[in-house]
């Protein structure tokens, strides 16, 4: 435990670009003691609402919270809510230079209605279509402009249209030419494009779903594993499996990690919270299989707490 603490305290002052969907998360907060008389459903009397970054801003977030700083690429529309992104990233010390603004594209907005602590119901404005070609090219020659200035990038996927094919054959390429760290928080939809990247971490449905099998018990888990990292021809994946912890998979080594999450109240952003502090640990010169074990530390935090929430080191380090 001792050595984990002093490897959580590196983790700070990196620089790294997060490519993918962006997202506006919208939490109504209220109470509910009756029935509508128009019809049979719940009346929410509001007494707070709350705006955070969502999806790659998440993961963005999750670095800031990790004391590092987080560069945000990806597109919003012309439109209010776009607007209110960019007011929103900036106050959490989001750098939104890689932002792209697509017109007749609304900015993707999931509203949240919270009753005594209950999510009565998620209401979801957004478009899933892939982002136009000259906007792929924008957000890839801004990357390229900027390469240098990183320790390493994330590519977010939430299958809202940013991540193409397009813009993978040419991001990967250019991350393994500068010899930057690339990890990936997956969708199902471009599993498999994501070759030869330092790391992918899917959680087990995803990685069950990508092969058209089962993906729960050990064994199970460890034959998907296997054959993932060989399609894929990655440095190391990184399955996360809820109550069941995280299994890294190596070269020629799996390592089955339990969960330290004392109590779950919502998973929410659990992915992002991963898939950031593995880059930076990573980043930091940590290896594969301690990355993993502090990642594991802060997504069982995360995930204790309501909503998309994040971690810090001190919070680690006492936890610890």
């Amino acid at each position: 435990m001792e050595r984990l603490k002093k490897l959580v305290k590196r983790i700070k002052g990196k620089r790294i670009a997060v490519v993918g969907d962006i997202i506006v998360d919208h939490y109504v907060w209220g109470d509910t003691s009756r029935i509508s008389p128009e019809a049979p459903v719940p009346v929410v009397l509001v007494k707070n609402e709350e705006y955070k970054p969502g999806g790659a801003a998440n993961t963005c977030n999750n670095i800031i919270s990790l004391e590092s700083e987080a560069v945000l690429f990806g597109v919003i529309g012309e439109d209010i809510t776009g607007e209110k992104a960019i007011e929103i990233f900036k106050n959490y010390g989001v750098n939104t230079d890689g932002i792209v603004i697509e017109k007749n594209r609304p900015t993707t907005l999931k509203t949240r209605i919270i009753a005594r602590t209950q999510q009565m119901i998620r209401v979801d404005k957004e478009s899933s279509h892939k982002i136009k070609r000259e906007t792929s090219k924008e957000i890839l020659k801004k990357i390229e402009n900027n390469i240098d200035k990183f320790d390493g990038i994330i590519i977010s996927d939430y299958g809202k249209g940013v991540i193409n094919r397009y813009l993978l054959e040419r991001l990967i390429p250019l991350a393994l030419r500068k010899k930057k760290i690339i990890t990936v928080d997956p969708k199902i939809e471009h599993f498999f494009l994501y070759k030869k990247v330092t790391s992918i971490t899917p959680n087990h449905y995803e990685a069950g779903d990508a092969l058209h099998t089962k993906c729960e018990e050990d064994i199970e888990v460890e034959n998907a594993g296997k054959k993932i990292m060989k399609r894929l021809k990655t440095i190391s994946l990184l399955i996360t499996r809820g109550e069941k912890g995280m299994t890294l998979f190596l070269k020629d080594k799996v390592y089955h990690i339990p969960t330290v999450a004392k109590e779950v109240y919502d998973v929410t952003g659990a992915g992002d919270t991963v898939v950031a502090t593995f880059t930076l640990c990573l980043s930091s010169g940590i290896d594969f299989l301690d990355s993993a074990k502090i990642s594991n530390i802060a997504a069982g935090i995360v995930v204790g707490k309501i909503g998309a929430a994040t971690t810090t080191i001190d919070e680690m380090v006492n936890y610890l």
